[in-house]
Formats: structure tokens, sequence, C-alpha cells
């Protein structure tokens, strides 16, 4: 099983990673830097063979240990595919909010004079740009009516990935599967249907790599 990732403010502000062992430390990073290449989190396996651990007990152990000590949060009992990895570095960058992205039907993306403080840690090389989310197709992959996802602006994604993509010059916010016949933007809640397109008919503005929430 796979999981999105979402990042969140830390209580332990810029206290960093001084507080992990060594091992914790080498988890906690796989996962981090797996998200920022792949736009989704590690599934348990992955993590498993990564560390050549005997079984999933042993990466429980070590997200447990992570979760006590503030760095991630694990699935509740109706999320079973959003672990969080919080952020801890205390240092942001500013990014302009571009607009706002479907995750149902597609809808235009408005530019809104605002910007949204980001944590460096989820940027690396390229540009970013982020989007406020408005729908209910991707809540499996943890993404909520009202979230903010960070976007890394490219032009091709791979098959599962997470993608901002427009249809007929609308923005919509799915998982990418690329078939003989055309291309899928699969939904993430199995209520809703996929949007069938082929090549010409969309265009891929980016790949999600982070989501962030306000809590009230």
């Amino acid at each position: 099983m796979s999981f999105s990732l979402r990042i969140e403010n830390s209580p332990l502000g810029a206290a960093g990673s001084f507080n992990l062992t060594e091992k914790q430390r080498a988890v906690y990073e796989f996962i981090r830097k797996y998200m920022s290449q792949r736009g989704v989190a590690p599934s348990y396996d992955e993590i498993r063979r990564h560390f050549g651990l005997a079984s999933f007990g042993s990466v429980q152990k070590y997200l447990g240990q992570l979760e006590r000590k503030g760095y991630i949060r694990m699935p509740g009992k109706n999320q079973k595919r959003s672990l969080t990895l919080a952020s801890v570095a205390g240092r942001s960058a500013s990014l302009s909010l571009a607009g706002i992205v479907a995750a149902g039907l597609p809808i235009e993306a408005v530019e809104q004079p605002d910007t949204v403080n980001v944590p460096e840690e989820m940027l690396g090389s390229g540009d970013y740009f982020v989007l406020r989310v408005r729908g209910q197709s991707m809540i499996e992959e943890g993404i909520f009516d009202g979230d903010t996802i960070v976007v890394r602006s490219q032009a091709s994604a791979e098959n599962g990935q997470t993608v901002v993509a427009l249809v007929d010059g609308n923005a919509t916010v799915k998982k990418y599967y690329r078939w003989p016949e055309g291309v899928e933007l699969r939904p993430a809640n199995p209520e809703m249907d996929s949007i069938f397109v082929r090549d010409g008919e969309f265009r891929i503005r980016g790949v999600v790599v982070g989501l962030m929430r306000k809590y009230r």
C-alpha cells in the first residue's frame, strides 16, 4: 500500500532532526527524499526493502518512534493512505498562490493575490507554485477540499503520479496513467469517474510534491 504525504507546521520549530537516532534519521530522510522525487510517500514494503528490515513490524516500530518525536503522523482509522511528514526545518519559502484547482470536475484556476509559506525541504530544483483544492475526488490520497497543494512545474509525468492537468483550458488534479489509446486522469475516490483524454486534448502543468493544511 502507498501513502500520500502531507507537510505541516511542527511544534518542534527549528529543532531539526538532532533528537533522532542514526537509524530514525535515515528512515525520516528516506521518506522525505522519496516524496520530493516522486510526489508520493513510500509504501511500508518499500521502506522495509530499502533498509533490509525483516518485517512490517520493524517498519511500524520506526514510524511509531518518529511519530512520538513529532516528525510524522501515522494514518488514522479512516485515513489509511495519509502518512504525514511534519516540517521540522523551520525555514520556508514564499510561493504565489496560483488559484483554485478542481478535485472533481475541471474548473478554471483563478489568479489570486496571495502567497503561501512553504517549508524549504519540500522544494528541490525547478519552479514551484501552489494551488488551493476544491472538491472531494482525491480524498483517498489524503487531499481534501480546502487543502493547499505544492506543485513542481513540469510538462510530463510518470504513471501513478498526482498531476495538475489542463483539460479544455481548465485545471484539475488527478492521478496520471498513460495507456496505448490515450491518458487516464484518475480520481482517488471510488464514487467518481476517470477523465479519458488523447494527446493534444490536455496539458500537464506540474506534479504534486506536497500538501499543506490549516487546522482551526
